[in-house]
């Protein structure tokens, strides 16, 4: 029987055999808390409160039906949804056109911007979270435009802190694609904004997909300034699941069933543009 030979450019097998050991464990240490969070949230809330058990027993899904009526669920849900979705979409078209002004045109005060933006994120949010409080207040007591406990104020608090990173991302992106895209496209008749629209844009796609769910991501996990921003009638998601500890109880098993169910948009849309995601962070890392 001929001796099989290993390929001169395959990896040693040591080298195999410690990545499926590595993977294995990094599959078991992520699986298990979603296996936990599952079958927890098809458990009955006396048994989820008892001792804990790796096979659970009398699987029920009352508490899918349950998470929609101990708390108002589906107005938080559609608060995060607006909220998330609008900043989301105010990020990307301002940080287009920043980051093509940035990225193709050279003006005094370029790179003052550029460390200004940046330096934006070498920050904790905490830090800005009682100057907008106040500003928002002001805001509100001078012009009657009240910002504070409204979904406009939590929408341009998420843009302090998502926009920075957005420009930043983009101007990585577009300084990847040539020029000469650009300059063909004006020969052709096309301006400034027309180049943009025509030609820069549909090259830079990824870049500007990997942007938008890290908003929208961004957006619909905030906590804190959600916490304090809001009021009964703008609360979000991610801090409505608070109100299921009562003073009484905690239902365990509706925090789980709730939990899945709103990360269901956030994991469908990085599943769908997982691609496009890979792609976007390869190109603003290359810069």
């Amino acid at each position: 029987m001929p001796e099989t030979r290993r390929s001169p450019t395959a990896p040693p097998r040591s080298f195999v055999w410690t990545r499926r050991v590595v993977l294995t464990l990094l599959t078991v240490f992520t699986g298990l808390p979603i296996y936990v969070m599952v079958t927890s949230s098809l458990k009955p809330l006396r048994e989820v409160a008892g001792e804990f058990r790796w096979i659970p027993h009398g699987l029920t899904v009352r508490p899918y039906v349950d998470i929609w009526r101990t708390i108002p669920l589906g107005r938080y849900f559609a608060n995060s949804l607006i909220v998330a979705g609008t900043a989301t979409a105010c990020s990307v078209v301002v940080a287009l056109f920043a980051a093509y002004a940035v990225s193709r045109y050279r003006f005094r005060g370029r790179r003052a911007f550029t460390v200004s933006v940046l330096a934006t994120q070498m920050f904790p949010g905490i830090l800005f979270l009682l100057p907008l409080f106040l500003l928002f207040v002001n805001i509100g007591n001078t012009t009657g435009v009240m910002l504070y406990g409204s979904r406009t104020g939590l929408i341009l608090t998420y843009l302090t802190f998502s926009l920075p990173f957005s420009i930043w991302m983009l101007v990585g992106y577009f300084d990847s694609i040539p020029r000469d895209l650009d300059q063909a496209a004006m020969v052709d008749g096309c301006g400034p904004v027309g180049a943009l629209f025509r030609v820069v844009i549909p090259a830079a796609v990824p870049g500007i997909v990997a942007v938008a769910i890290y908003a929208f991501m961004t957006a619909w996990s905030e906590v804190l300034f959600a916490s304090v921003m809001t009021d009964d009638r703008t609360r979000t998601v991610s801090v409505g699941l608070q109100s299921y500890a009562t003073l009484n109880d905690v239902y365990w098993n509706q925090v789980m069933a709730a939990s899945l169910v709103v990360s269901v948009p956030v994991v469908a849309g990085f599943l769908l543009l997982q691609r496009y995601l890979v792609a976007g962070l390869t190109a603003g890392a290359v810069k």
